[in-house]
Protein backbone atom coordinates (compact mmCIF):
# COMPACT_ATOMS: atom_id res chain seq x y z
CA UNK A 1 0.00 0.00 0.00
CA UNK A 2 1.68 3.16 -1.19
CA UNK A 3 1.88 5.62 1.67
CA UNK A 4 0.06 8.94 1.97
CA UNK A 5 1.62 12.49 0.86
CA UNK A 6 1.97 16.28 1.63
CA UNK A 7 2.56 19.26 -1.01
CA UNK A 8 3.47 21.80 1.42
CA UNK A 9 3.79 25.33 0.38
CA UNK A 10 5.66 28.50 2.06
CA UNK A 11 5.34 32.18 1.57
CA UNK A 12 6.87 35.31 2.91
CA UNK A 13 9.62 37.70 3.66
CA UNK A 14 12.90 35.63 2.92
CA UNK A 15 15.76 36.13 5.13
CA UNK A 16 18.34 33.07 6.52
CA UNK A 17 17.52 30.29 8.20
CA UNK A 18 13.93 29.56 6.90
CA UNK A 19 14.61 25.85 5.01
CA UNK A 20 16.85 25.17 7.16
CA UNK A 21 14.59 25.23 10.22
CA UNK A 22 11.91 23.19 8.17
CA UNK A 23 14.34 20.34 6.98
CA UNK A 24 15.25 19.86 10.42
CA UNK A 25 11.63 19.37 11.36
CA UNK A 26 11.33 16.70 8.47
CA UNK A 27 14.32 14.99 9.20
CA UNK A 28 13.41 14.62 12.91
CA UNK A 29 9.92 13.29 12.09
CA UNK A 30 11.18 10.13 9.95
CA UNK A 31 9.25 11.37 7.19
CA UNK A 32 10.62 11.40 3.88
CA UNK A 33 11.47 14.69 2.12
CA UNK A 34 10.69 13.29 -2.18
CA UNK A 35 11.01 16.97 -3.94
CA UNK A 36 11.67 20.57 -3.30
CA UNK A 37 11.53 24.08 -5.18
CA UNK A 38 11.88 27.41 -4.20
CA UNK A 39 12.10 31.34 -5.42
CA UNK A 40 12.12 34.82 -4.15
CA UNK A 41 10.95 37.84 -5.86
CA UNK A 42 11.54 41.03 -4.39
CA UNK A 43 12.39 39.94 -1.42
CA UNK A 44 9.11 37.52 -0.83
CA UNK A 45 9.91 33.62 -0.81
CA UNK A 46 7.91 30.94 -2.28
CA UNK A 47 9.22 27.19 -0.61
CA UNK A 48 7.30 24.14 -1.95
CA UNK A 49 8.40 20.58 -0.74
CA UNK A 50 6.86 17.47 -0.98
CA UNK A 51 7.04 15.20 1.84
CA UNK A 52 6.32 10.93 1.83
CA UNK A 53 4.14 10.83 5.35
CA UNK A 54 5.23 7.32 7.05
CA UNK A 55 4.16 8.67 10.75
CA UNK A 56 0.64 9.18 11.56
CA UNK A 57 -0.61 9.35 15.05
CA UNK A 58 -4.61 8.57 14.56
CA UNK A 59 -4.55 9.36 11.21
CA UNK A 60 -3.01 12.70 12.05
CA UNK A 61 0.15 13.75 10.67
CA UNK A 62 1.79 15.56 13.36
CA UNK A 63 4.68 17.15 11.32
CA UNK A 64 1.98 19.05 10.25
CA UNK A 65 1.57 20.65 13.59
CA UNK A 66 5.50 21.59 13.82
CA UNK A 67 6.01 22.92 10.37
CA UNK A 68 2.52 25.83 10.94
CA UNK A 69 4.25 26.26 14.49
CA UNK A 70 7.76 26.85 12.81
CA UNK A 71 6.07 29.20 9.87
CA UNK A 72 4.10 31.18 12.18
CA UNK A 73 7.13 31.75 14.28
CA UNK A 74 8.73 33.36 11.11
CA UNK A 75 6.18 35.40 10.31
CA UNK A 76 5.56 33.00 7.36
CA UNK A 77 2.35 31.99 5.37
CA UNK A 78 2.01 27.74 5.15
CA UNK A 79 -0.56 25.64 3.63
CA UNK A 80 -0.67 22.21 2.46
CA UNK A 81 -2.42 19.81 0.29
CA UNK A 82 -2.69 16.28 1.43
CA UNK A 83 -2.27 13.58 -1.74
CA UNK A 84 -3.70 10.18 -0.55
CA UNK A 85 -1.56 8.92 -3.72
CA UNK A 86 1.92 9.92 -5.52
CA UNK A 87 0.43 8.82 -8.63
CA UNK A 88 -2.49 12.03 -7.79
CA UNK A 89 -0.38 14.56 -8.86
CA UNK A 90 0.13 16.10 -12.19
CA UNK A 91 2.50 15.00 -14.42
CA UNK A 92 3.50 14.69 -17.79
CA UNK A 93 4.52 11.37 -19.24
CA UNK A 94 6.24 12.26 -22.29
CA UNK A 95 9.86 12.74 -22.77
CA UNK A 96 11.01 16.15 -21.73
CA UNK A 97 13.84 18.34 -22.35
CA UNK A 98 15.14 21.48 -20.62
CA UNK A 99 15.49 24.67 -22.05
CA UNK A 100 16.79 28.04 -20.84
CA UNK A 101 15.61 31.08 -22.46
CA UNK A 102 18.18 34.20 -21.71
CA UNK A 103 16.25 37.47 -21.89
CA UNK A 104 18.87 40.67 -21.70
CA UNK A 105 18.02 44.38 -22.65
CA UNK A 106 20.25 47.39 -22.18
CA UNK A 107 17.10 49.52 -21.03
CA UNK A 108 14.48 47.58 -19.08
CA UNK A 109 12.21 44.52 -19.22
CA UNK A 110 8.44 44.94 -20.03
CA UNK A 111 5.25 43.28 -19.06
CA UNK A 112 4.45 43.17 -22.89
CA UNK A 113 7.81 41.34 -23.92
CA UNK A 114 7.15 38.64 -20.68
CA UNK A 115 3.34 38.17 -21.83
CA UNK A 116 4.49 37.61 -25.58
CA UNK A 117 7.56 35.83 -24.43
CA UNK A 118 5.09 33.46 -22.20
CA UNK A 119 2.39 33.47 -24.54
CA UNK A 120 4.75 32.26 -27.97
CA UNK A 121 6.06 29.80 -25.27
CA UNK A 122 2.60 28.29 -23.99
CA UNK A 123 1.60 27.95 -27.90
CA UNK A 124 4.36 25.09 -28.42
CA UNK A 125 3.55 23.69 -24.72
CA UNK A 126 6.40 24.53 -23.69
CA UNK A 127 6.37 25.20 -19.52
CA UNK A 128 8.51 27.61 -17.30
CA UNK A 129 9.52 25.95 -13.82
CA UNK A 130 11.15 28.90 -13.21
CA UNK A 131 12.45 32.69 -13.90
CA UNK A 132 14.96 34.61 -12.16
CA UNK A 133 15.76 38.59 -12.37
CA UNK A 134 19.49 37.77 -13.19
CA UNK A 135 20.10 41.80 -12.85
CA UNK A 136 17.89 42.88 -10.00
CA UNK A 137 18.76 46.24 -9.67
CA UNK A 138 18.23 47.70 -13.20
CA UNK A 139 15.28 44.48 -14.01
CA UNK A 140 17.19 44.00 -17.65
CA UNK A 141 17.30 40.22 -17.42
CA UNK A 142 16.19 37.53 -17.24
CA UNK A 143 17.00 33.58 -16.87
CA UNK A 144 13.62 31.34 -17.99
CA UNK A 145 13.93 27.95 -17.42
CA UNK A 146 11.56 25.90 -19.54
CA UNK A 147 10.55 22.26 -19.78
CA UNK A 148 9.13 21.25 -23.22
CA UNK A 149 8.45 17.63 -25.04
CA UNK A 150 11.26 16.11 -26.98
CA UNK A 151 9.66 16.48 -30.27
CA UNK A 152 9.48 20.39 -30.17
CA UNK A 153 10.01 22.34 -33.44
CA UNK A 154 12.93 24.16 -31.83
CA UNK A 155 13.78 26.39 -35.15
CA UNK A 156 10.43 27.39 -35.27
CA UNK A 157 10.70 28.15 -31.73
CA UNK A 158 13.33 30.13 -32.15
CA UNK A 159 12.06 32.72 -35.31
CA UNK A 160 8.95 33.21 -33.25
CA UNK A 161 11.25 34.48 -30.50
CA UNK A 162 13.30 36.79 -32.86
CA UNK A 163 10.49 38.26 -33.80
CA UNK A 164 9.71 39.46 -30.47
CA UNK A 165 13.25 39.73 -29.58
CA UNK A 166 13.15 42.66 -32.66
CA UNK A 167 9.78 44.30 -31.51
CA UNK A 168 10.66 44.68 -28.06
CA UNK A 169 14.30 45.05 -28.44
CA UNK A 170 14.97 42.72 -26.45
CA UNK A 171 17.85 39.85 -27.28
CA UNK A 172 17.35 36.48 -26.64
CA UNK A 173 18.21 32.92 -26.58
CA UNK A 174 17.00 29.91 -26.31
CA UNK A 175 19.67 27.15 -25.20
CA UNK A 176 19.55 23.60 -24.04
CA UNK A 177 20.28 23.33 -20.54
CA UNK A 178 22.44 20.57 -20.48
CA UNK A 179 26.17 20.21 -19.54
CA UNK A 180 27.85 21.97 -22.15
CA UNK A 181 25.45 25.34 -21.59
CA UNK A 182 27.85 26.48 -18.56
CA UNK A 183 31.41 24.94 -20.16
CA UNK A 184 32.05 26.77 -22.54
CA UNK A 185 36.11 27.01 -22.82
CA UNK A 186 36.84 28.79 -26.34
CA UNK A 187 35.39 31.86 -28.04
CA UNK A 188 35.73 32.46 -31.75
CA UNK A 189 35.40 35.96 -32.93
CA UNK A 190 34.69 37.29 -36.77
CA UNK A 191 36.59 40.33 -36.84
CA UNK A 192 34.95 43.11 -39.17
CA UNK A 193 31.82 44.46 -37.90
CA UNK A 194 31.74 42.03 -34.77
CA UNK A 195 35.43 42.24 -32.53
CA UNK A 196 35.40 46.39 -34.53
CA UNK A 197 32.74 48.35 -36.12
CA UNK A 198 33.74 48.42 -39.52
CA UNK A 199 35.13 46.87 -42.35
CA UNK A 200 38.83 47.29 -42.56
CA UNK A 201 38.65 46.93 -46.23
CA UNK A 202 36.39 49.54 -46.78
CA UNK A 203 38.35 52.32 -44.72
CA UNK A 204 41.43 51.03 -46.94
CA UNK A 205 39.26 51.72 -50.06
CA UNK A 206 38.48 54.51 -49.07
CA UNK A 207 42.41 55.42 -48.72
CA UNK A 208 42.39 55.28 -52.14
CA UNK A 209 39.08 56.65 -53.18
CA UNK A 210 37.46 53.46 -54.19
CA UNK A 211 35.24 53.28 -51.21
CA UNK A 212 31.98 53.19 -53.24
CA UNK A 213 32.85 50.43 -55.72
CA UNK A 214 34.41 48.20 -52.79
CA UNK A 215 31.62 48.66 -50.43
CA UNK A 216 29.14 47.40 -53.22
CA UNK A 217 31.01 43.93 -53.40
CA UNK A 218 31.31 44.06 -49.84
CA UNK A 219 27.96 44.43 -49.24
CA UNK A 220 27.06 41.71 -51.96
CA UNK A 221 29.61 39.24 -50.40
CA UNK A 222 28.58 39.32 -46.62
CA UNK A 223 24.90 39.14 -47.74
CA UNK A 224 26.09 36.10 -49.54
CA UNK A 225 25.24 37.24 -53.16
CA UNK A 226 28.65 36.34 -54.56
CA UNK A 227 31.27 34.35 -54.17
CA UNK A 228 33.54 35.29 -51.49
CA UNK A 229 36.92 34.38 -52.65
CA UNK A 230 36.34 36.11 -55.95
CA UNK A 231 34.92 39.22 -54.27
CA UNK A 232 37.77 39.05 -52.08
CA UNK A 233 40.14 39.02 -54.80
CA UNK A 234 38.55 41.98 -57.23
CA UNK A 235 38.10 44.23 -53.68
CA UNK A 236 41.78 43.78 -52.97
CA UNK A 237 42.96 43.98 -56.58
CA UNK A 238 41.40 47.50 -56.32
CA UNK A 239 43.81 48.45 -52.96
CA UNK A 240 47.38 48.10 -55.26
CA UNK A 241 49.64 51.03 -54.17
CA UNK A 242 48.47 51.03 -50.70
CA UNK A 243 51.53 51.77 -48.01
CA UNK A 244 52.27 50.09 -45.29
CA UNK A 245 51.89 54.38 -43.53
CA UNK A 246 48.40 54.11 -44.65
CA UNK A 247 47.64 50.51 -43.17
CA UNK A 248 49.14 51.75 -40.17
CA UNK A 249 47.06 54.64 -39.40
CA UNK A 250 43.71 52.53 -40.23
CA UNK A 251 44.28 50.33 -37.61
CA UNK A 252 45.36 53.09 -34.87
CA UNK A 253 41.58 54.21 -35.62
CA UNK A 254 39.49 50.75 -35.98
CA UNK A 255 37.07 51.15 -33.32
CA UNK A 256 36.34 48.29 -30.96
CA UNK A 257 32.71 47.11 -31.01
CA UNK A 258 31.07 48.59 -27.71
CA UNK A 259 31.82 46.16 -24.64
CA UNK A 260 34.30 43.73 -27.05
CA UNK A 261 37.26 44.66 -24.30
CA UNK A 262 35.06 43.65 -21.30
CA UNK A 263 33.39 40.80 -22.44
CA UNK A 264 37.19 40.14 -23.92
CA UNK A 265 38.52 40.46 -20.25
CA UNK A 266 35.95 38.64 -18.35
CA UNK A 267 36.18 35.52 -19.57
CA UNK A 268 40.16 35.57 -20.36
CA UNK A 269 40.12 36.37 -16.07
CA UNK A 270 37.65 33.16 -16.14
CA UNK A 271 40.25 30.50 -18.50
CA UNK A 272 38.62 30.95 -21.44
CA UNK A 273 40.81 30.95 -24.86
CA UNK A 274 40.06 33.77 -27.21
CA UNK A 275 40.23 33.60 -31.23
CA UNK A 276 39.73 35.46 -34.04
CA UNK A 277 39.12 34.27 -37.32
CA UNK A 278 39.14 36.98 -39.94
CA UNK A 279 38.09 36.45 -44.00
CA UNK A 280 39.92 40.07 -43.70
CA UNK A 281 43.50 40.67 -43.43
CA UNK A 282 46.25 39.29 -40.76
CA UNK A 283 48.19 42.98 -40.83
CA UNK A 284 45.34 43.63 -38.45
CA UNK A 285 43.60 41.01 -37.13
CA UNK A 286 47.61 40.07 -35.96
CA UNK A 287 47.53 43.35 -33.96
CA UNK A 288 43.93 43.23 -32.70
CA UNK A 289 45.72 39.97 -30.86
CA UNK A 290 48.17 41.73 -29.28
CA UNK A 291 45.93 44.49 -27.94
CA UNK A 292 43.55 42.20 -26.82
CA UNK A 293 45.45 39.22 -25.34
CA UNK A 294 43.80 36.81 -28.12
CA UNK A 295 45.13 33.56 -28.22
CA UNK A 296 44.63 32.66 -31.99
CA UNK A 297 44.73 35.22 -34.93
CA UNK A 298 43.43 34.26 -38.53
CA UNK A 299 43.08 36.20 -41.38
CA UNK A 300 44.39 36.39 -45.17
CA UNK A 301 48.09 38.02 -46.13
CA UNK A 302 48.02 40.49 -48.29
CA UNK A 303 51.48 40.59 -50.66
CA UNK A 304 53.58 43.78 -49.71
CA UNK A 305 56.37 44.60 -52.06
CA UNK A 306 58.73 48.17 -51.32
CA UNK A 307 55.87 49.11 -48.71
CA UNK A 308 52.97 49.19 -50.92
CA UNK A 309 50.32 46.65 -51.67
CA UNK A 310 50.40 44.52 -54.78
CA UNK A 311 46.92 43.95 -55.29
CA UNK A 312 47.21 40.56 -54.32
CA UNK A 313 46.35 37.83 -51.49
CA UNK A 314 48.88 35.24 -50.94
CA UNK A 315 48.13 31.63 -49.18
CA UNK A 316 45.17 30.00 -48.35
CA UNK A 317 42.06 32.22 -48.44
CA UNK A 318 40.13 32.62 -45.50
CA UNK A 319 36.36 32.16 -46.14
CA UNK A 320 33.61 30.33 -45.02
CA UNK A 321 34.31 26.90 -44.92
CA UNK A 322 38.13 27.54 -43.85
CA UNK A 323 36.96 29.64 -40.70
CA UNK A 324 34.58 26.32 -40.09
CA UNK A 325 37.81 23.86 -40.08
CA UNK A 326 39.96 26.94 -38.00
CA UNK A 327 37.33 26.34 -35.54
CA UNK A 328 37.78 22.69 -35.02
CA UNK A 329 41.56 22.45 -35.48
CA UNK A 330 41.36 24.93 -32.56
CA UNK A 331 39.09 23.20 -30.29
CA UNK A 332 41.27 20.28 -31.27
CA UNK A 333 44.82 21.94 -30.37
CA UNK A 334 42.70 22.77 -26.83
CA UNK A 335 41.45 19.49 -26.83
CA UNK A 336 37.98 20.84 -25.99
CA UNK A 337 34.23 19.34 -27.57
CA UNK A 338 33.06 21.51 -30.08
CA UNK A 339 30.15 21.79 -28.05
CA UNK A 340 32.55 24.21 -25.53
CA UNK A 341 33.19 26.65 -28.80
CA UNK A 342 31.16 30.28 -28.90
CA UNK A 343 31.60 31.62 -32.43
CA UNK A 344 29.99 34.96 -32.73
CA UNK A 345 29.76 36.57 -36.57
CA UNK A 346 27.51 38.90 -38.78
CA UNK A 347 28.26 37.43 -42.44
CA UNK A 348 26.94 35.03 -44.46
CA UNK A 349 30.38 34.01 -44.40
CA UNK A 350 30.49 33.03 -40.72
CA UNK A 351 27.70 31.21 -40.81
CA UNK A 352 29.19 27.47 -41.15
CA UNK A 353 31.61 28.73 -38.20
CA UNK A 354 28.58 29.14 -36.04
CA UNK A 355 26.70 26.21 -36.92
CA UNK A 356 30.56 24.21 -36.67
CA UNK A 357 30.49 25.84 -32.49
CA UNK A 358 28.36 24.81 -29.98
CA UNK A 359 26.51 28.20 -29.18
CA UNK A 360 26.87 30.48 -32.77
CA UNK A 361 25.73 33.65 -32.49
CA UNK A 362 24.70 36.52 -35.12
CA UNK A 363 25.84 39.81 -33.56
CA UNK A 364 23.91 42.36 -34.87
CA UNK A 365 24.18 40.66 -38.33
CA UNK A 366 22.91 40.51 -41.66
CA UNK A 367 19.32 39.78 -42.82
CA UNK A 368 20.45 36.83 -44.25
CA UNK A 369 22.32 35.94 -41.60
CA UNK A 370 19.69 36.49 -38.39
CA UNK A 371 17.39 34.23 -41.16
CA UNK A 372 19.31 31.55 -40.65
CA UNK A 373 21.78 31.41 -37.11
CA UNK A 374 19.88 30.04 -34.26
CA UNK A 375 20.54 32.73 -32.37
CA UNK A 376 21.10 36.06 -32.30
CA UNK A 377 22.01 39.09 -30.50
CA UNK A 378 20.88 42.48 -32.21
CA UNK A 379 19.91 45.08 -29.70
CA UNK A 380 22.98 44.96 -26.85
CA UNK A 381 26.59 45.58 -26.42
CA UNK A 382 28.64 42.56 -26.42
CA UNK A 383 28.68 42.65 -23.04
CA UNK A 384 24.91 40.89 -23.13
CA UNK A 385 26.18 37.72 -24.34
CA UNK A 386 27.87 36.96 -21.07
CA UNK A 387 24.50 36.33 -19.92
CA UNK A 388 23.90 33.61 -22.69
CA UNK A 389 26.96 31.88 -20.94
CA UNK A 390 25.74 32.15 -17.32
CA UNK A 391 28.46 34.36 -16.41
CA UNK A 392 27.29 37.79 -14.64
CA UNK A 393 28.06 40.91 -16.46
CA UNK A 394 27.57 44.43 -16.55
CA UNK A 395 25.23 46.32 -19.03
CA UNK A 396 25.35 49.88 -19.49
CA UNK A 397 22.25 52.10 -19.88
Amino acid sequence: MQTDHILVTVSGPDHPGITSKLMAIIDKSGNTLEDIGQAVTHGLLSLSFLINIKKRIEGEAIILKDLLFEASKMGLNLTYLEIEKKDDLPTNQKAQEKFILNCVTSSQVQAAFVHDIATTLAAHNINISRIDNVRPNSFSALEITTTAESSLDESLVRKELLSISNRHQVDVAFLKDNVFRRSKRLIVFDMDSTLIQTEVIDEMADAMGVGEEVRKITHQAMNGEIDFDESLRKRVSKLEGLTVEQMQNILEKLPFTHGVEEFIATVKGLGYKVAVISGGFSFFADSLKEKLGLDYAFANDLVIKEGKLTGEVEGTIINADQKALLVKMIAQQEKISLEQVVAIGDGANDLPMLATAGLGIAFHAKDKVKKEAANHMSHGPMTSILYFLGIPGSLEP
